[in-house]
């Protein structure tokens, strides 16, 4: 009988001492997840902060870009009698104007990039009938998302002088109208089709706030220049001696008037280097002075 209890009592103690290093174990790995996960929770913030920090950093700095955008002082006009730009105070003389009518057709995103890859800006001069659907207005977004001014072209490119006064507010204020629903800007800028204005399409486009230009020379809608590499060659030296231009056009301050055209397109490229190479550089037109 007695070691029969003797043998219980050793057994109830043996298993004591097991249960108790059982739950020291337990209380150990317990003590661990909760420290790994605490360690885990305060990595997470810290990712989490700094994360925030970043992304308040780059929102003040983009704040600080759009602000300065806002504020750059013009250093060009355009003249009112030649279309020409002229700098204002010492700003640099030998520039030319690069400008795109009837936009954004089929080439229009083509000579965009184009444009980019030279590090060079131009005006896109948009027509209504270009951006009724979302494939035009796809593209629309895209120029101004590159960077590029956006300019009034009218709705449906007619001759304005032939039309009646309201048809010619029309033909301007809906397509201002249009540009600002797609990228919620209106043009600054307006360039009648064929450079035919009217008294009363010169008081629009002025209570629209935008500036009125023509061009100082452009070749790329006479058939014998719907050909690279002879639009090239007349584009760089300002002369177009197969319509009778036998003398140059370029000039500093020379705002030159080109189209999305195939063979525009690919003479772009060439144009620009050209144009630098004889000592001009391409104008800026976030520099050109504005009615706002």
């Amino acid at each position: 009988m007695f070691r029969n209890g003797s043998l219980i009592l050793m057994l109830i103690f043996v298993i004591a001492i097991l249960s108790a290093c059982h739950s020291g174990s337990e209380n150990e790995s317990n003590g661990e997840k909760t420290e790994n996960q605490t360690e885990d929770t305060e990595v997470t913030e810290e990712n989490n902060g700094r994360d925030a920090a970043a992304q308040s950093e780059e929102a003040d700095e983009n704040k600080e870009q759009d602000a300065a955008e806002e504020n750059i002082e013009p250093a060009y006009y355009i003249s009112e009698e030649t279309s020409s730009l002229e700098p204002i105070d010492d700003a640099e003389e030998d520039v030319v104007l690069l400008t795109i009518d009837d936009a954004p057709d089929e080439y229009a995103l083509e000579m965009a990039e184009t444009l980019k890859e030279k590090d060079a800006k131009a005006i896109f001069f948009v027509n209504g009938h270009f951006i009724e659907d979302e494939k035009g207005q796809e593209k629309l977004k895209i120029l101004h998302e590159m960077g590029f001014p956006i300019g009034n072209h009218t709705y449906s490119h007619p001759v304005i002088p032939d039309i009646p006064k309201d048809e010619q507010t029309e033909e301007i204020v809906r397509l201002n109208d249009k540009i600002e629903e797609i990228i919620g800007e209106r043009p600054k800028f307006f360039r009648a089709p064929h450079g035919a204005n009217s008294d009363h399409s010169r008081e629009v486009v002025k209570e629209e706030g935008m500036v009125l230009m023509n061009w100082t020379y452009g070749y790329d809608y006479f058939e014998p220049y719907q050909d690279a590499e002879k639009l090239k060659e007349a584009l760089i030296t300002g002369e177009a001696p197969e319509i009778d231009i036998n003398y140059s056009l370029l000039q500093p301050g020379a705002n030159l008037l080109m189209h999305d055209r195939e063979w525009t397109n690919e003479a772009l490229g060439d144009v620009i280097d050209g144009l630098r190479e004889q000592g001009y550089e391409i104008a800026d037109p976030d520099l050109i002075e504005t009615l706002e």
